[in-house]
Order: C-alpha cells, then sequence, then structure tokens
C-alpha cells in the first residue's frame, strides 16, 4: 500500500518522542525523596534502555529535554545526540507556562533554547509546553523564539496545521479566531501519551498502572486506522523515560515498533524532519 497522494513520503510515519523530565519537576516543586527518585529512575534506567532499543532497531526519534536535564546530566545528553535523535526544548524546570508572567515564561523559553544552541551547535527547531499547558501568550511568544513547530496541540491527529494567534472567546461576544502564524503544530492526544496511562494521579484519583496489553491494543489500533485512513500522515507517540522505561513496558513498546514495522510502508522519524518534508510540501 503505497501514499498515493505522495510517493515520496512513507505510507504513515510514525514518531517516537521523549519527554525527559527526569528530576526536573521535582527540583522546582521541592519533591520528597521517593518522588525523587522516581524521576531519577528516568535518567539513569530507562533513557539507556531506549536508546539501547533504538540503536538495535535503526530508529531516530525526538526528545523534548527541559534546560535542567539537558545541563545536569550531560552524559544522558550527549548519548542522545550521539544516536543520531533531536533534542527539542521542554520547559527549564517542568514549568506550567499557563501560572507565569509573559515577562518570565519569555525569558525561560529564550533559556531553553540558548542552552540546546549549546549542546547541539544550533537553535532547537521544536517545543514542546510542559504538561501540555499554554498561556495566552505561549504560541507567540515560542515563534518569535524562532521555533518552527511546537506539540501541545490537539486540534487535529495525523495532519499537521498551522497554529492560530490571536483566538478569543468569551460568553459575552463568542468565539473570535485569529490568523494563522509561522508556527506548524505537531498534534498530541491523551491516549498516546503513556503517562496517563501508566503512572497513578492520588490527587486526581487516577490510579494509572494499566496493563501493557491495554496500552498496547490502544496504539496499536490507532496506528492501524492511520495507516488505513490517513495517507502520508505522521503517529506521534509521548512517553517518557522514568515511565516507559519499566520493564513489562519496555516489552510493550517493542512489541508496538514490531507491529507498525509489518505495516507496508511505515517509516520511523524524527518530528524536524517530517515537519521539513510538510512545510516543503506545502
Amino acid at each position: 500500500m503505497t501514499n498515493a497522494a505522495d510517493p515520496t513520503r512513507p505510507r504513515l510515519t510514525v514518531a517516537l518522542t521523549f519527554d525527559h523530565d527526569s528530576i526536573s519537576d521535582g527540583v522546582r516543586r521541592g519533591d520528597s525523596p521517593v518522588k525523587m527518585s522516581h524521576a531519577e529512575f528516568g535518567v539513569r534506567v530507562g533513557a539507556p534502555r531506549i536508546l539501547a532499543l533504538l540503536r538495535e532497531r535503526g530508529i531516530a526519534s525526538t526528545w523534548f529535554v527541559p534546560g535542567h536535564t539537558l545541563e545536569t546530566f550531560p552524559e544522558s545528553t550527549a548519548a542522545i545526540l550521539e544516536g543520531g535523535h533531536e533534542s527539542g526544548c521542554h520547559g527549564w524546570f517542568h514549568e506550567d507556562a499557563a501560572a507565569m508572567s509573559r515577562e518570565d515564561e519569555e525569558a525561560m523559553i529564550e533559556r531553553c533554547a540558548a542552552a540546546v544552541a549549546r549542546a547541539t551547535g544550533s537553535r532547537p527547531k521544536g517545543w514542546r509546553a510542559p504538561y501540555w499547558s499554554l498561556s495566552g501568550s505561549s504560541l507567540e511568544l515560542i515563534a518569535g523564539a524562532g521555533f518552527v513547530y511546537e506539540s501541545s496541540l490537539m486540534a487535529d491527529d495525523y495532519r499537521l496545521y498551522r497554529v492560530r494567534q490571536g483566538d478569543r472567546h468569551s460568553t459575552a461576544e463568542g468565539s473570535r479566531f485569529g490568523p494563522e502564524g509561522p508556527l506548524v503544530e505537531v498534534p498530541v492526544y491523551w491516549t498516546l501519551d503513556d503517562w496517563p496511562l501508566f503512572e497513578p494521579s492520588p490527587e486526581t484519583g487516577r490510579d494509572g498502572m494499566a496493563a501493557p496489553s491495554k496500552v498496547l491494543e490502544i496504539w496499536t489500533e490507532e496506528l492501524r486506522y492511520a495507516h488505513a485512513h490517513a495517507p502520508g500522515g505522521l503517529l506521534t507517540v509521548t512517553m517518557h523515560p522514568e515511565c516507559i522505561g519499566r520493564g513489562h513496558r519496555m516489552a510493550m513498546l517493542e512489541r508496538f515498533i514490531d507491529a507498525a514495522s509489518a505495516l507496508e510502508g511505515v517509516a520511523f522519524g524524527r518530528l524536524d524532519r517530517y515537519v521539513e518534508g510538510w512545510l516543503a510540501s506545502s
């Protein structure tokens, strides 16, 4: 089965993306030693396991790395880059942008971009908001900082789209939509994120701890639907090393990769390269 719309593109591209939070969020919140140890598992165990699997399968991926992780664990940063993976931005201390002032958010975005530039030799192309939380100024600030794409919104599933800026909604005046800007959106969704499926959240009453078979069913059904109905499209999966890096979940990730590899015309790819191709053909 080929991509009739564009024979030069794979039938479907699968993007394995990783939010490499490690202890950044815990440092900001002042977490307990137990929570900090759970976060540290990501950089000590999870990330090396993931990178070894990707190397074995010949898969290039995208890592969204908070500035604190980038600079606190330089050996992990180096391993990501040596593996041929993309490094994008993910806050500094995994901040909630919706709770920040415009000035503080702007400074944080630039600090993160500068850190990636120092580590990689070039400005990052992609931004993913911690918590997938954006302020009213975020999209403007991200575009203004020179990012090519953003990956926190959910208005599509397998298709990229241009981000609007300046949308206004009120009960008094209804909704008014702003114009599309230069920023490209790589859409995400909760059920294609390992965290809400696997990790408990006592604060919200989420028990987490799903069986890997349940998550594998969700991801592979999404994969098959995208393959059948979205020629040339992109399926983006979001993962966290401290979550997916556990043994039974790594085994599930291997089975998901096998399922994707068995479909004709499926390729794995970095987000920056897919976005670059999309822009060239738009």
